[in-house]
């Protein structure tokens, strides 16, 4: 069966500028993600991969170019309907785990839902569901403070995927994390996404996560490289 593009980029290009100088961050990209594909976008430091994603989700504004998710011009909207947008269909994991200190693991997971209108109850039944998904089921109640950073970044895996957003975006997701940490928490993103058949994202300048992806974008100075077709741990 031929999967549909959910994703698609044409001629995107990003430039910022700083006095008279030009930066090209994104020199025009173009490319299609399928849904329930996983991709992995490789790249060293300042090669324009944190951008292209900051794009695909609607962070930054792209400086020409089409930026089209499920059929929605996401380019067009205004900042109250990107939001919106997010809040419905996408999840984010970050490198610094970006949880609230003064907030417990179930306050921070649940947080997201409140904006969707869902009442109370159900939203701490949905986070406390998902925080056992990931291992975290006798740590409802801890504040980050508390938890070490594999557990921190097992909570901001709960809170991206507690909505069952279409899309996951994760950046740089295992940047603070130790080696074990680190295949730890790429297995859970992937069979958690694998498991809700959703879009998966990663960002990434390590090697080693590459493999998690269907395919490998190779971003080097504002452009894609190359791009590898890889046969994904546990696919069969």
């Amino acid at each position: 069966m031929l999967l549909e593009d959910l994703i698609v980029l044409n001629k995107v290009r990003k430039v910022y500028r700083m006095g008279d100088e030009k930066i090209v961050a994104l020199n025009d990209i173009s490319l299609s993600i399928k849904k329930g594909e996983f991709v992995c976008l490789l790249g060293p430091s300042g090669s324009g991969k944190s951008t292209l994603l900051n794009m695909m989700a609607g962070l930054e504004k792209p400086t020409r170019g089409e930026i089209i998710i499920g059929n929605k011009h996401i380019e067009k909207m205004n900042e109250k309907q990107l939001a919106q947008f997010r809040q419905l269909n996408i999840g984010f994991v970050f490198q610094s785990f970006n949880l609230i200190p003064t907030l417990t693991a179930l306050e921070n997971v649940s947080l997201g839902l409140t904006f969707r209108g869902i009442p109370k109850r159900k939203r701490e039944k949905m986070a406390k569901e998902m925080l056992e998904a990931v291992g975290l089921g006798d740590r409802l109640r801890h504040k980050p403070s508390e938890m070490s950073g594999g557990q921190q970044q097992r909570v901001s895996i709960a809170r991206a995927f507690v909505g069952n957003p279409k899309i996951v975006f994760a950046d740089e997701p295992t940047g603070n994390l130790d080696t074990k940490t680190t295949m730890e928490v790429m297995d859970l993103i992937t069979s958690m996404a694998r498991e809700n058949k959703q879009t998966l994202v990663i960002v990434t300048h390590d090697v080693e996560i590459a493999p998690y992806g269907h395919r490998i974008f190779y971003i080097r100075d504002g452009s894609i490289e190359k791009i590898v077709e890889n046969k994904m741990k546990g696919d069969t």
